[in-house]
């Protein structure tokens, strides 16, 4: 009976129809690659829990749980499902988003329906190595299928997966010759990079690092593009190399190189030139809500320009990479904020619809012709597929990859808080110690964290946190003794012997503070929030898809406001009233935090092409009485006014 047993598990394993124990312990670079500050943890290690939890069940009873139900793009005649349908990039980037949130949630509909897909590329290898659809060329859709792979193994332990990638390296570095990269696999190539170093720091192949090599040589070297960077954007771009070089999705991903490739080179050039590459993007097309401008091309620092759902989901993944290589809390902070802000403002609050461009001043939700770069009428609209596809299959992987990444391992075996929410943690630490621990929080909308720990035995290892650079009065208490060396914008290092329920409570002070954006601008950010007005919405349907319908948004109240600070000083600006984090707390309804400030309407600042009009220079005059206004997280505020002129 014993034989039976351990018989079914076997063939359940390598048919990917069973369930695996799953590895908890990170696996860290191996010579001659870099030794990086933090590793990420294996797949699963991290669940979400609290409202983090609800937010990735909301996904799983939406759209993404039931797509291939609604769109023929991801139906059963999917091309990587073996059909005739689309064959390229759509396949994979959905199920870039599946395989982890059905993993976190433990999901057994979900699971079952990631590996149906799973295993059509799994069992249709061809004999020579190549993966995927016959009819697909291109090297760029099987860099995402490949993450796909090393996420699902992670999950699993299917040992199909090692040997397939095996073969498929194989077959390419083999191919490269006659079958070159091409227009997306050129700007792209270090998401496959990754995946290179995932396999060689499981099998230590040298192979494989020269095939990273080989990207690296054929493919586009991003940092270069910003030594002497001239700034290209409003209208049209010309020329399909230019066009990708300028492509909203592409610089998104393009954050990442170096620090990907210094982990071959270990040249500080490389980590110089990544933090350049911050530093230009910044200055020519940052906007209010943390996210760089486009709506499909760069479009600049105006706030009624737009961002692709596709980079904001891109930025996320490339800042998660780029904190585990360079270990800067900074790119933690940036990570909050783009997460808790533009990546939740840009679904409907039951995630059943999305938009394709958002806009951190987005007063109308309408089929118009807007001021893009270079995008349709119906771009921001609240729908299924607008504009294009690319993010009705791409939507999937943001929650769940930041739920994944929210806890990473250390250098020196301990563990690290990456970003914060309510999650719970099991790896394993020095010595070889399992340990789990419990984040108890309402974090972002609460500045409270309770930490507890619980190692399997007492235990010395490091536990660090990041303190943000906006909690400069943070404090952090060790079963109730204040820690030492708390400072804001750096990690903090509790180094000593851990054992069962011990506690760990973090206070990060979040006081409203103001940042300057276009036109001298105003917002208004309270810890990684950014706050918006909020503005009444009549939403309407444009297209009737039952659950999956497009939708327009109006404005029912008045949108045109600039703010007026108190003499007294900025914190007596504003009411800060906490409410429950209910339901949907991305929803103007469901805020759980609201501002309370003081605005007056600003006459002359009207719709221009269906979007607000250039904001008015601070500071700026009003003839208007005061008013009361409310502000929302942006992520609640479906029509929103971030950057507000400040009335003189």
């Amino acid at each position: 009976m014993r034989f039976l047993i351990f018989l079914s598990l076997i063939l359940g394993i390598c048919s990917g129809t069973g369930a695996a124990p799953t590895a908890t312990t990170p696996v860290k670079n191996r010579a001659p690659l870099a030794s990086t500050p933090y590793t990420l943890l294996p797949l699963t290690a991290v669940k979400p829990e609290g409202w983090l939890k609800r937010q990735l069940q909301i996904q799983a009873t939406g759209l993404s749980g039931h797509i291939e139900e609604i769109w023929p793009d991801l139906g059963p005649n999917s091309g990587w499902l073996g059909g005739t349908g689309e064959s390229w990039e759509r396949g994979p980037y959905y199920l870039d988003g599946l395989v982890p949130m059905a993993y976190q949630l433990g999901d057994p509909v979900l699971i079952a329906r990631a590996q149906k897909w799973i295993d059509w590329t799994l069992n249709n290898q061809r004999p020579d190595g190549a993966i995927g659809p016959v009819k697909d060329t291109d090297w760029w859709p099987k860099y995402v299928m490949l993450k796909v792979l090393t996420q699902y193994q992670e999950a699993t332990g299917d040992p199909r997966v090692i040997p397939l990638m095996e073969r498929y390296f194989a077959y390419q570095a083999a191919t490269l010759d006659k079958v070159p990269l091409k227009e997306w696999a050129i700007y792209r190539w270090q998401d496959e990079a990754l995946t290179l170093f995932w396999l060689y720091n499981r099998n230590g192949d040298p192979k494989l690092l020269e095939l990273a090599r080989r990207l690296h040589d054929d493919g586009y070297y991003w940092p270069n593009q910003y030594v002497d960077f001239k700034p290209l954007y409003q209208g049209k771009v010309t020329g399909k190399d230019c066009t990708l070089k300028t492509h909203g999705v592409n610089n998104s991903q393009a954050l990442k190189t170096a620090a990907i490739w210094w982990q071959v080179s270990k040249d500080k050039a490389d980590i110089d030139g990544l933090y350049n590459q911050f530093k230009v993007l910044d200055k020519y097309h940052l906007l209010p809500n943390g996210v760089h401008s486009g709506d499909e091309h760069y479009a600049g620092n105006d706030p009624s320009q737009g961002t692709e759902l596709c980079s904001v989901l891109e930025t996320m993944y490339s800042l998660e990479h780029i904190i585990a290589a360079t270990g800067d809390a900074g790119f933690g902070d940036r990570l909050e904020k783009v997460a808790y802000n533009p990546q939740p403002g840009t679904y409907s609050k039951d995630m059943w619809a999305h938009q394709y461009d958002q806009q951190p001043n987005q007063v109308l939700v309408s089929v118009a012709k807007r001021a893009w770069s270079d995008n349709g009428p119906d771009s921001n609209l609240y729908g299924l597929e607008p504009n294009f596809g690319c993010c009705t299959a791409n939507m999937h992987q943001g929650w769940p990859k930041f739920i994944a990444n929210l806890w990473m391992g250390t250098k020196d075996d301990g563990v690290a808080a990456i970003a914060y929410g309510p999650s719970r943690v099991s790896t394993t630490v020095r010595g070889g110690v399992n340990v789990t621990i419990a984040e108890n929080t309402g974090y972002p909308f609460r500045q409270n964290i309770e930490l507890v720990v619980s190692p399997a035995k007492p235990a010395v290892f490091p536990l660090e946190l990041r303190i943000p650079a906006w909690a400069a009065q943070a404090s952090v208490r060790v079963n109730g003794k204040a820690a030492a060396g708390v400072k804001a914008g750096t990690f903090l290092k509790l180094e000593r012997k851990w054992k069962q329920g011990d506690r760990v409570e973090i206070v990060f002070p979040m006081q409203p503070r103001i940042s300057r954006w276009y036109h001298n601008s105003v917002a208004v950010e309270r810890g990684p929030l950014v706050y918006s007005l909020k503005i009444g919405e009549d939403w309407k349907k444009v297209k009737d898809r039952q659950e999956a319908s497009d939708w327009g948004v109006a404005p029912t109240t008045p949108w045109n406001y600039g703010l007026v600070f108190d003499g007294a000083g900025l914190e007596q600006s504003f009411q800060v009233e906490e409410r429950p984090i209910g339901e949907y707390p991305f929803s103007p309804e469901g805020a759980p935090i609201v501002l309370k400030a003081k605005g007056k309407r600003i006459a002359e600042w009207q719709i221009v092409n269906d979007s607000a009009g250039p904001v008015p220079q601070s500071p700026v005059q009003s003839a208007s009485s005061e008013e009361s206004i409310v502000l929302i997280p942006y992520g609640a505020a479906k029509l929103r006014i971030t950057a507000f002129p400040e009335v003189k």
